[in-house]
């Protein structure tokens, strides 16, 4: 499997407080870099898993993700958002934010990540080693090596 993350694919300081312009902002990353072929599939697709139940956890983490036909490899952006972002958890906005990009037909391997992003989630260090973060190289490291994608 390819790099699930990359340097271009880590936005520190997203700009939109609005949840679509930030899922479309993260999107347009993975249209960037190739790894989504059809911007407006894609978010359609992550609308749709969206509209079925709210990808925001508690602790200021939103994970939008989808399975899609536009997306070409497994694949992972990152935002962070100092406003934070509503995605419907109960404690708040999001001010991490992971989208998880998945091929349609593919593996599980998006729920592999999805789970090990879970794990991590819940220690304080790893958040805040993001929150703390000035490198977007950096941050796409640490976070391939976290999730041991």
């Amino acid at each position: 499997m390819s790099t699930l993350i990359t340097a271009d694919l880590v936005d520190l300081d997203v700009p939109s407080t609005d949840r679509t312009t930030t899922v479309a902002a993260l999107a347009q990353r993975l249209r960037d870099a190739g790894r989504v072929t059809d911007l407006d599939k894609f978010l359609a697709d992550i609308e749709a898993r969206e509209a079925q139940m709210p990808t925001g956890l508690e602790g200021g983490i939103g994970i939008p993700h989808c399975r899609s036909a536009a997306v070409t490899e497994p694949s992972l952006a990152f935002g962070r958002s100092a406003g934070g972002v509503d995605f419907g958890a109960e404690d708040g906005p999001a001010t991490l934010i992971f989208m998880i990009a998945a091929p349609e037909g593919g593996s599980t391997d998006h729920m592999t990540v999805l789970a090990a992003l879970a794990r991590r989630l819940v220690r304080a260090s790893f958040k805040n080693e993001l929150l703390g973060a000035t490198d977007p190289a950096a941050v796409a490291s640490f976070i391939q090596q976290e999730v041991g994608a």
